[in-house]
């Protein structure tokens, strides 16, 4: 996995976890299930990226 790869990443997972708190603290179901759909995909993305890098090494 590429660096640039790895902080794209996580700067997915850590906003999606303000987007959820957000979400929380305004009762705001919407942005809560937006903000857990994007640190899912972020989680997937770098599942996707460690099983190509076992492969190339």
């Amino acid at each position: 996995m590429g660096l640039d790869d790895k902080i794209e990443n996580g700067a997915q997972d850590l906003s999606g976890k303000a987007k959820e708190a957000t979400g929380k603290a305004t009762d705001n179901e919407r942005l809560e299930a937006e903000g857990h759909g994007d640190q899912t995909s972020a989680k997937l993305k770098k599942a996707g990226e460690d099983i190509k890098d076992a492969f190339k090494g």
